[in-house]
């Protein structure tokens, strides 16, 4: 099942930067590996392989341009808390 959440704390004690919740969805995991993003009620989707901009809820393209850098530099723990929760497949 996957059902994933990424701590804010990465492995060397530094805060990931930024109010987001970064998470998955155990119902979509037959989908390519992505990972969802929320802050309040806004909400978006990145595509992992290549790193693309899946769907926008309500974020600003300013702030979409520091989400999509926060997840770049942080794509190998999302990689892995992705295969952790969801497998190796996909």
């Amino acid at each position: 099942m996957c059902s994933g959440r990424l701590r804010k704390v990465d492995a060397h004690g530094k805060n990931i930067e930024g109010p987001y919740r970064v998470f998955f969805y155990s119902f979509d995991r037959h989908e390519p590996k992505h990972v969802h993003i929320q802050r309040e009620k806004f909400t978006c989707k990145f595509w992992l392989e290549p790193i693309a901009l899946s769907k926008n809820g309500g974020f600003s393209p300013r702030e979409l341009t520091i989400i999509r850098r926060l997840v770049e530099e942080n794509t190998g723990r999302i990689m892995e808390a992705w295969h952790e929760h969801c497998g190796e497949d996909r």
